[in-house]
């Protein structure tokens, strides 16, 4: 038997251990294998949760409930309020918290009026080491990680998921919408469908590894030519206390993806497509997508 093969068993005990299971579930990789497992092993005693909110993008709450439809295991949709918390909005640092936060607060109820003994969610034996605030929520909510507990590296749940036939073994990483936008700049519901709607338009050229980073930005006091027949074709009009809003959107894809998005015409394709949705610039991240892009101005600031 394989390692891999060993701690899936370690995973199944540990279901078993808990008599039942509340699982909270997202759509991805980690939480698609641990429903289904949790299913497997407690049948009508688990339960998924998803929960709904503008950070979830429509496809992939339709993805997630059909994937649930598949494998005949029950999914429950939640409406959470982290938007009307303004400590998520501000976007620090620790966003992941207090999403984390308001997830659980919706959960523990449930839990408690269903009899389900145990929260869990999906937090793998990789993200060990990693900055996520949100498990800092689990532990103030005693919410367990069986699949870190098992020792599941996410390359063996890939692994187990293909055995499994789960469709999400070889689905690229998915972050909320929330973190397309930089740490400090306010999240709002506008910001986050705009993203969604210019992600849509990369995946709908078949680009699988994509983030759409939001950056935002004002001009103040700007100035204009008072009308182009003007005598004196320097003056301007200044607008006082004026703010002009714009939108900027970074394109990041897999370093493999980025001659494709070069080629036949895509790149002016993707231009337009995104300045109808908002965008005032459309930029190219060099550099491609990386595993926590979002946090590297917090490491050049420490």
């Amino acid at each position: 038997m394989s390692e891999a093969n060993q701690k899936l068993d370690h995973l199944r005990a540990l279901l078993k251990s808990y008599g039942s299971c509340l699982v909270a579930y997202s759509g991805g990789v980690d939480s698609v294998f641990l429903a289904r497992v949790a299913h497997e092993v407690l049948g009508g005693r688990a339960l998924a949760a998803i929960a709904d909110s503008p950070s979830l993008p429509r496809r992939e709450l339709q993805e997630a409930l059909e994937i649930a439809a598949k494998f005949a295991f029950p999914v429950r949709v939640l409406q959470t309020q982290e938007f009307a918390n303004e400590n998520y909005t501000a976007n620090p640092a620790n966003r992941c918290y207090f999403c984390k936060h308001e997830l659980f607060e919706e959960l523990t109820p449930l839990a408690q009026s269903e009899n389900f003994a145990v929260i869990a969610y999906g937090e793998n034996a990789s993200d060990v080491g990693d900055f996520r605030p949100g498990a800092r929520a689990a532990a103030e909510f005693q919410v367990r990680a069986p699949l870190k507990e098992a020792g599941l590296t996410k390359a063996e749940i890939r692994e187990l998921s293909a055995q499994l036939g789960l469709p999400t073994a070889d689905k690229p990483q998915m972050a909320c919408l929330s973190s397309r936008v930089p740490y400090g700049e306010a999240v709002t519901p506008a910001k986050l469908r705009m993203i969604e709607q210019a992600e849509y338009v990369l995946h709908d050229l078949g680009f699988r590894d994509v983030r759409v980073r939001h950056h935002q930005f004002s001009i103040s006091n700007f100035q204009f030519p008072i009308e182009a027949g003007s005598a004196n074709a320097s003056d301007k009009l200044t607008i006082g206390n004026s703010k002009l809003e714009m939108s900027l959107a970074r394109i990041e894809l897999a370093p493999a993806e980025i001659p494709a998005l070069l080629a036949d015409g895509k790149l002016a394709t993707v231009a337009e497509a995104l300045k109808k949705i908002g965008y005032a610039h459309v930029t190219l991240d060099l550099q491609g997508y990386r595993r926590g892009s979002t946090n590297e101005a917090l490491s050049q600031k420490s």
